[in-house]
């Protein structure tokens, strides 16, 4: 057993089984990455740029996509290091930092698409007064909780695993994260416990406000093909994310709490990466694809772009 006075470094378990192929996993996670940031970049500087798409969903999504790029910096960089390297090792300090970031990214994420789904119960639930409703002062005070309260509950959430004692170093995954932090404490954890019900609770009135938000677009839509064209336009895009990226985290969190050490490690992999691979990757893409608004725009920057390199 190890104290928590000579616990300095934490060593990553995730990699164990992958010593022969690791040069073949670094170019994949590679190329994901890069797409990742290329798409991601992509529909950020086409929403900065435009301003005809200075409007609330699509700032919205230019959020989500910064965030989507500010989560996967703390994952991808450090793994496609630990590909390269024969020790699979983060410092005390680093698997904190990565964990806050991976953490923070999360509820971000979660939050940023409930008020997008709140955007599109205005749009198509009370259309006449979107406008009103929707101001630039509320857009602001929307983006402000998006940032500050995941902000807030992460670091309750680390500075309470980090005062902890902790009687281990392995951490039996591809990277750090909240859980398993608290999982080698060699103390009672009851209270980062209640405080995780806090958080779950935060985010199932989150998920109740989603479900609301969409019970109602989806009965005006019925009422009307035309209502019908404009979801299939611009909810189903949301949808598909708020859904890719539920599912992604419920895999994780039902594996790290619940989880059997039988999985095959590569199962265990990829339920512990998902939400950090699909989300970011499919966002751009869905709305790059499904919006006609964001594809023409898109379509125009790049070619601008190449024109001036002719």
């Amino acid at each position: 057993m190890q104290n928590s006075s000579s616990v300095t470094v934490f060593t990553l378990q995730g990699l164990n089984e992958t010593a022969s192929n690791e040069y073949t996993f670094f170019v994949f996670t590679f190329l994901a990455y890069l797409l990742i940031c290329l798409f991601n970049v992509t529909l950020i500087i086409t929403i900065i740029i435009e301003k005809t798409l200075h409007e609330p969903m699509y700032i919205f999504l230019c959020n989500l996509c910064v965030n989507g790029l500010y989560g996967t910096a703390g994952l991808y960089p450090k793994l496609l290091s630990d590909f390269l390297s024969d020790s699979h090792v983060i410092s005390y300090a680093g698997c904190v930092i990565q964990a806050y970031v991976i953490y923070n990214s999360l509820m971000c994420e979660f939050t940023i698409l409930t008020l997008m789904a709140y955007d599109r119960y205005v749009a198509i639930c009370k259309p006449l007064q979107y406008h009103s409703m929707m101001t630039s002062l509320t857009i602001t005070k929307f983006l402000l909780i998006s940032w500050i309260l995941p902000f807030c509950e992460s670091t309750i959430g680390i500075l309470l695993s980090i005062r902890l004692p902790l009687c281990g170093s392995h951490i039996d995954k591809l990277y750090c994260d909240n859980w398993s932090i608290v999982k080698l404490s060699c103390v009672d954890n009851i209270l980062n416990n209640i405080y995780g019900y806090i958080v779950l609770l935060i985010h199932v009135c989150q998920a109740l406000l989603n479900v609301y938000s969409y019970f109602h677009i989806f009965r005006a839509c019925v009422k009307s093909s035309e209502e019908i064209s404009k979801f299939m336009q611009t909810c189903l895009p949301h949808l598909i994310s708020l859904m890719s990226f539920t599912i992604s985290i419920l895999f994780d969190v039902l594996y790290s709490r619940y989880g059997s050490r039988n999985i095959p490690q590569a199962v265990r992999n990829f339920l512990a990466v998902e939400f950090l691979v699909i989300p970011p990757l499919l966002n751009p893409l869905i709305y790059g694809l499904k919006l006609s608004q964001i594809r023409r725009r898109v379509m125009r920057v790049f070619c601008r772009k190449v024109h001036i390199l002719k």
